[in-house]
């Protein structure tokens, strides 16, 4: 197989956001910073999930980009812990812990939760019962 994974997820900022960015993902989220680069000007830093990379980086102002990923979800054994750290940082959980079982064959029931990040990203907390 070529692909043998996701390698990184790339998030880009403002460079007026990157430490509230870095906070969330570092303070709120317990994942260290494992690489950065280019401070103070264009910095960016990555962060370890365990099963893979969160990247975060400045561009120059006004220079975001247009997408269309929904989502990015990390695993996690305690989507519960996940969403009482991010509440308590005062960010906003858009769908609740939630119990449910994706209809596939087999079916795979999972426990999923979904929060806004510091730049308006949104991200799924994911737990496989």
């Amino acid at each position: 197989m070529l692909v043998q994974g996701i390698h990184h997820v790339c998030i880009r900022c403002e460079k007026s956001e990157i430490e509230k960015v870095k906070e969330f993902y570092q303070g709120v989220l317990g994942m260290p910073v494992i690489r950065s680069w280019g401070e103070p000007e264009l910095a960016g830093f990555m962060f370890d999930t365990g099963a893979g990379l969160v990247e975060v980086f400045t561009d120059a102002e006004g220079q975001l980009p247009q997408g269309s990923i929904r989502h990015f979800a990390l695993k996690t054994d305690d989507v519960d812990g996940c969403v009482k750290a991010v509440r308590e940082a005062g960010y906003p959980i858009t769908v609740e812990p939630k119990d449910i079982v994706i209809p596939s064959q087999p079916e795979f029931p999972v426990r999923v939760a979904f929060c806004n990040g510091p730049v308006g990203e949104e991200i799924e907390f994911f737990q496989e019962k």
